[in-house]
């Protein structure tokens, strides 16, 4: 693979030591404090006109291309962690109790600041945006950071993540839906409460969300298109305070899952009709609230196209892989999709011989050659990105 000697080793030594530093320390969302420093310092080092912190914990660094007329380029990396007890057992694990690298970001910001050296290296026809982003897990990162300013000048973007449901050197840059959308619904049914013993006396509100559980599955089953992939989960309910007593309210609250923009507004439309309607049928109130999260990503043909040849010079045709099975996971570099075209893909992190361990999980981790496979296929698809809005002026 080329990728072996785009990097010296004097190169791959200090992204290897970034990241296990990265992930000795990793920070919540929002409070990426030492993990933003570390970040800007190390972009710093690299003598760029401009680096600088925002969005509280963010970084944004532009690298000059060959032409500043030229439309600029950006490339995305998440830095922040999850509330997981590491049990990885690696020399590096987490130093902080309850607190772990389980999604990957810390190869994800690693492999930025190798795109940064590559790009150095190798300019682009115009400039290029790194941005180090925080709160994913949150879904609100990507929003503040454009909010920040991040997509000044901005007409493409690229972003990635480790999979280790796919060996090192496999890269998924396919079109179409790749990530679902994320919403949240929270409902209140409310009644009247009586004696356990004399239920004709209340309006149950435990009856009506049992009875509202069943309903809402059949959103998915019964009122969306078979063709397009959809989840409505609900995950709490609580009522009640003691066995003897019929409460006056419940209260309910679920993810609501889509990849395409349509069926999503269906599915949340939905959840709000038949709510009500079950609530009235037991003779209750009912308010819904719904918290409306990332979007759908969707790659669309360009974009996906620069990705897919940027990959196939960096590995050969032979590492491009194919993603079989739709991931409902939702991810907020949707948000960067909505105000520009851009291509999010999936790169493999699975050493040969190991096993396929989730995502949000204590025993995650991410083979290290993978910062320098996406740093190198990331760099690429800016520069034929770029190179491709140099043609069209």
């Amino acid at each position: 693979m080329k990728i072996l000697t785009e990097f010296p080793g004097e190169i791959k030594q200090k992204l290897i030591a970034l990241r296990r530093d990265l992930h000795q320390h990793p920070e919540l969302s929002f409070n990426e404090e030492q993990t933003s420093l570390r970040l800007f310092n190390e972009l710093k080092s690299f003598n760029l006109d401009s680096v600088e912190r925002v969005a509280g914990t963010g970084v944004i660094a532009q690298i000059k291309g060959q032409n500043r007329k030229v439309p600029a380029v950006a490339l995305r990396g998440d830095i922040d962690a999850l509330p997981i007890q590491e049990e990885t057992k690696l020399k590096f694990a987490s130093t902080n109790p309850g607190v772990m690298h389980a999604c990957g970001h810390d190869i994800h910001a690693s492999w930025i600041v190798a795109a940064a050296y590559s790009l150095i290296q190798k300019p682009a026809a115009g400039d290029v945006v790194l941005i180090l982003q925080p709160a994913e897990e949150v879904g609100k990162g990507a929003l503040a950071m454009i909010k920040a300013g991040a997509l000044k000048g901005v007409k493409a973007i690229f972003g990635a993540h480790v999979d280790r449901r796919f060996l090192v050197g496999q890269v998924v840059a396919q079109e179409g839906p790749l990530a679902a959308s994320s919403d949240e619904f929270h409902i209140e049914l409310i009644g009247s409460g009586a004696h356990a013993a004399r239920p004709h006396e209340a309006l149950d509100p435990i009856v009506g969300a049992s009875a509202l559980v069943g309903a809402l599955q059949t959103i998915v089953s019964r009122r969306k298109n078979p063709a397009f992939p959809a989840v409505v989960t609900v995950g709490t309910i609580n009522a009640g305070t003691a066995a003897n007593i019929i409460p006056d309210k419940a209260k309910l609250s679920g993810t609501i899952r889509a990849v395409d923009p349509a069926t999503r507004q269906l599915l949340i439309q939905e959840v709000r009709r038949i709510t009500e309607s079950q609530a009235a049928s037991y003779g209750l109130t009912a308010r819904v609230r719904i918290e409306e999260g990332a979007p759908p990503i969707v790659n669309p043909a360009m974009p996906t196209a620069w990705a897919r040849q940027a990959a196939a010079s960096v590995l050969g045709d032979a590492g491009l892989a194919k993603m079989e099975t739709l991931n409902l996971a939702a991810e907020d570099f949707a948000f960067y999709m909505e105000k520009i075209p851009g291509c999010f893909l999936r790169i493999g992190a699975r050493e040969k011989g190991g096993e396929v361990i989730p995502a949000h999980s204590g025993k995650f981790y991410a083979a290290e050659e993978s910062i320098f496979i996406g740093g190198a296929v990331l760099a690429e698809a800016a520069r034929i990105a770029s190179a491709s809005l140099a043609k069209k002026g």
